[in-house]
């Protein structure tokens, strides 16, 4: 990346929520906002990785830092559980602070889940709302709040999952949180669309962030006709375009990355 920050979103300053594995979907995105000139504050939340058969980054926190070009001018870095009600304010505050504004947010983070049915509690359903769907709505929201529409590229883009293509029966608190990220879409850019903010949903289909068994891998290899799952840098390709200029008319809209997943054939 430019050290300077030249390129196509140089000065402007984005939020990448979820980055805290090298592998994972938000450090590739942080990456190529980055190398695309752009001030970027990460958030992650180890805790959550570490209760997950993957795990945290073998590097640690430090590790995912240095290969994104270490903090600096252009880049910091704040641990924060979503689990809070008062963590997104916080979380969009910290970059206002550290960079001087805000144009861009990335709601990447999730809370994963296996509960299907049977083993269905209260406790996570709530776990899931608050960190999955409540979270990316309270970063809209102060989002909003601190934009100087005066500057080019108000951007919020909110990820979801499958769950709208096809059943996942055995992710049941995790798949209803991110159904409501794909329902608040539409309702969330026409709140904003008259301040000139877009905002879109991601579902990148499955990408290979090393959370899945190999029984798992093949199968779903199985049902993609390009013979791979997805990389991360699809989806920060994709994420990149639509926060840049290029990206400036699309708004309200759940875009479905999955490179021709087939579930039909699973």
């Amino acid at each position: 990346m430019g050290s300077n920050g030249d390129g196509p979103l140089a000065g402007r300053v984005a939020v990448v929520t979820g980055a805290g594995r090298r592998a994972g979907i938000g450090f590739a995105i942080a990456r190529d906002l980055l190398a695309a000139g752009a001030s970027v504050l990460v958030q992650s939340w180890t805790p959550h990785d570490d209760e997950q058969p993957w795990g945290s980054d073998p590097a640690g926190i430090d590790g995912v830092l240095e290969a994104l070009g270490g903090t600096g001018p252009r880049l910091a870095y704040l641990a924060a559980d979503f689990a809070a009600p008062e963590t997104p304010g916080r979380v969009v505050q910290y970059a206002v602070e550290t960079f001087g504004a805000i144009d861009v947010l990335v709601a990447n983070h999730a809370r994963s889940s296996l509960q299907g049915l049977g083993e269905l509690t209260a406790a996570e359903l709530d776990m899931c709302w608050a960190v999955n769907a409540r979270a990316s709505a309270l970063l809209a929201q102060e989002f909003a709040a601190v934009h100087d529409d005066a500057r080019p590229g108000g951007r919020i883009v909110l990820f979801t999952s499958g769950q709208h293509l096809g059943p996942m029966r055995r992710e049941i608190p995790y798949a209803i949180s991110k159904g409501a990220i794909q329902q608040m879409t539409l309702t969330l850019a026409d709140a904003l669309a008259d301040r000139g903010i877009t905002v879109n949903t991601v579902n990148p289909g499955p990408v290979d962030t090393g959370w899945a068994d190999e029984e798992l891998t093949a199968k779903v290899v199985g049902a993609l006709p390009f013979g791979r799952w997805g990389a991360p840098d699809d989806v920060a390709r994709l994420v990149r375009w639509l926060v840049s200029d290029e990206g400036r008319w699309i708004t309200g809209q759940v875009i479905n990355s999955e490179g021709g997943f087939r579930r039909w054939a699973m």
